[in-house]
């Protein structure tokens, strides 16, 4: 017994507390933590079982990965090393898991450009609160973390908004995961989910209305792909409309190989080789969206807030749109620019709050929440139907190689 413990620790990298040589396998979960903790000194991790959790008050609140087995099992979060040794003066694009911005990003009432300023990449910029600043750690615990950020933010029509974000996550364990989502009887399955609980209160002395500009909250899921890797993007839809379930030109018309419309479920190509995205109204979108990868047999999804009887935000970059016409769910696709570069490659699942009207000390919240299930495609194909409404074959099948 005495012996096999001797291997055992030999064969983690450590003997009486030194190491020996054996590092961490990149894609996997600790080598994702050994590096951020070079970064973050106050890097949390979040645990339950197997499952594990990086969230990081220094780098805004990211939830930046997560796993299903411990530090040997796959990272799942996208994570961008090389922007941690640069300063960039738009945006600096760590990556992360689970993210969150604050909307409109274009538009009339903007938070990313100055007033008046032409719309374009030169005067872009994420402001600092929620692209560079550290968050405030409120409280934590082995299974959650509160965190909250003041900020004082000026949009395009030149008003100044003084307001709060707090931000929680909460990491849950294999018993209430597997009871929420029925799948008691499937013990093969291994599974990681938390949920974030995101606040936007109104500090200020004036209401935030359509006069204003009403921020919103946005969260941003950015996932390592593969090549055959889909997302699924579930609708409502109605007996006889045959109108188009989704905008798809966000940037440049999403091409036709790369898109199908299902009668319930949209399906994108998202393997990071062409950069495109696609949005669904509030009055379409439901309350999940997903993504499967065949090649690591992993099922993700995605639950959140739509409230179809309220505004949206459009963000694209113009100020001719209706200001208050968005879309509730979106997915994107990472793809190398005109000149060749690329960030990536990653994909994103994003849900935003509603623009809400805010008195004075008001408080609205948006909920969030990820979770990964790897096992049985037999099992897979149970949690996708019932939550995508579609069946792995159908993913597998929309774009055949």
């Amino acid at each position: 017994m005495f012996s096999m413990n001797i291997r055992l620790f030999i064969a983690c990298g450590v003997l009486f507390g030194l190491p020996v040589g054996c590092s961490p396998k990149q894609g996997t979960f600790g080598y994702d933590l050994e590096f951020l903790r070079k970064h973050d000194t106050g890097l949390v991790v979040l645990r339950s079982g197997g499952s594990r959790v990086i969230v990081s008050p220094k780098y805004q609140g990211k939830v930046f990965t997560s796993t299903l087995a411990g530090d040997a099992g796959p990272s799942f979060g996208w994570i961008h090393y090389k922007a941690f040794d640069t300063v960039d003066a738009h945006m600096n694009a760590y990556g992360g898991e689970n993210r969150l911005w604050l909307g409109p990003e274009g538009g009339r009432f903007s938070l990313f450009f100055p007033p008046g300023a032409k719309m374009e990449f030169a005067n872009w910029k994420t402001p600092a609160a929620f692209d560079s600043e550290p968050w405030t750690v409120d409280k934590r615990t082995e299974s959650m973390v509160e965190m909250h950020k003041r900020m004082v933010l000026t949009n395009y029509a030149g008003r100044k908004l003084d307001l709060v974000v707090g931000r929680s996550v909460k990491i849950f364990s294999g018993e209430e995961i597997a009871e929420a989502f029925g799948i008691e009887g499937h013990l093969s399955v291994k599974m990681v989910g938390y949920r974030t609980r995101n606040s936007l209160q109104n500090l200020g002395n004036h209401v935030f209305d359509d006069s204003t500009g009403m921020p919103c909250l946005w969260v941003l899921d950015m996932m390592n792909p593969s090549t055959s890797t889909v997302i699924v993007i579930p609708y409502h839809s109605e007996p006889g409309d045959s109108s188009k379930p989704a905008t798809t030109d966000y940037f440049g018309e999403i091409p036709s190989d790369r898109i199908k419309f299902g009668p319930s479920a949209i399906f994108f190509k998202t393997d990071g080789h062409s950069r495109g995205k696609l949005g669904v109204h509030p009055t379409r979108a439901t309350t999940a969206i997903g993504s499967y990868d065949p090649e690591r047999g992993v099922l993700t999804i995605a639950g959140f807030n739509v409230d179809p009887h309220e505004r949206y935000l459009n963000q694209e970059w113009n100020t001719v749109k209706a200001p208050f016409s968005g879309d509730a769910v979106n997915a994107y696709n990472d793809g190398p620019l005109a000149d060749g570069s690329q960030m990536g490659p990653f994909y994103e699942l994003e849900s935003v709050s509603p623009a809400w009207s805010l008195n004075p000390d008001e408080v609205k919240v948006h909920y969030h929440a990820v979770f990964h299930f790897t096992g049985p495609e037999a099992a897979l194909d149970t949690l996708s139907k019932r939550w995508l409404g579609v069946s792995i074959e159908q993913i597998k099948g929309a774009f055949p190689r």
